[in-house]
């Protein structure tokens, strides 16, 4: 299959790798041109626009927006988006493209740079149901789970809901574990403690964010790498604009805002968003 990818990032690097392992022939690009030269030396062809990528494709996904490739792609091609956006914008876009011809899914995805790498990201994805059978071998060579969420839109709905959660339980590990250890209780031994009692979740038994206690997580490493806090912020952005139009009340969710635009302002925006746990540490 001849896919268009657009959008090489951290993500978007290894998931178009895993994409050429698998066999497809990728046109590829990004304004980065030293993403796109890793891919190309991996058997990728460079394109000099995103239009250029699709001009040629039988399939495109983006990792981001792409100015044109609607007037470029021919009708008939499945168009992958797996940016994460609002659920309304998402479906004004496939209703456009749906216009021209061309199917479109949202596809966000959950599971980090590390994920990517592995191929065990998971797609959540708004689509018809044939287009979902048509593009969901394409997602498994970079996932591990390709969930059909309903129309499109879906997708995009189950994402922000996913990383409201996320953003609420990382703060709540990092108070609870900021807590702990300020009255005196190793915190080792308190993690061991949470992750075999009522209190376990992602946040504190895979992606713990005080360091010391796990060697493959961003907190072990200052916080570089991961899942950037300006993209949390975004995201819980999304989240409670969606929220407002759904007239739906998210309290938590809009204190986790806050809290994550405290913690950008503090410096922490290009840093793993598990690093909210330093601003209880710089508060004792």
């Amino acid at each position: 299959m001849n896919i268009a990818f657009i959008g090489l990032g951290q993500m978007g690097v290894p998931m178009a790798r895993n994409l050429l392992r698998a066999g497809h022939s990728l046109c590829v690009f990004d304004l980065v041109t030293p993403q796109v030269e890793l891919l190309v030396a991996e058997g990728a062809v460079a394109a000099a626009s995103a239009i250029d990528a699709v001009k040629h494709a039988t399939m495109v996904l983006t990792m981001l927006g792409a100015e044109g490739v609607l007037a470029a792609v021919a009708p008939g091609v499945p168009l992958i988006d797996c940016s994460t956006i609002d659920p309304l914008t998402a479906k004004e876009v496939a209703a456009a493209a749906a216009a021209r011809g061309n199917p479109m899914a949202d596809a966000p995805v959950s599971g980090g740079t590390a994920g990517a790498q592995a191929a065990t990201l998971t797609f959540m994805v708004g689509a018809t149901a044939s287009l979902f059978a048509t593009i969901k071998p394409v997602l498994e060579h970079m996932g591990r789970n390709v969930i059909h969420c309903g129309d499109c839109g879906t997708g995009q709905t189950a994402k922000i809901c996913n990383n409201l959660l996320l953003a609420i339980s990382m703060i709540g590990v990092a108070e609870a574990m900021n807590l702990g250890t300020s009255l005196g209780i190793d915190a080792k031994v308190l993690s061991d403690i949470i992750n075999t009692s009522s209190g376990r979740c992602w946040s504190s038994d895979t992606y713990n964010p005080v360091p010391g206690i796990m060697s493959n997580v961003p907190a072990a490493r200052d916080y570089q790498g991961g899942f950037a806090t300006r993209l949390m912020l975004k995201d819980l952005g999304l989240a409670t604009e969606a929220a407002r139009r759904a007239g739906q009340t998210v309290m938590l969710g809009s204190l986790a805002q806050q809290l994550y635009q405290l913690a950008s302002s503090q410096g922490l925006a290009e840093r793993d968003f598990s690093s909210i746990f330093t601003l209880y540490h710089q508060m004792r």
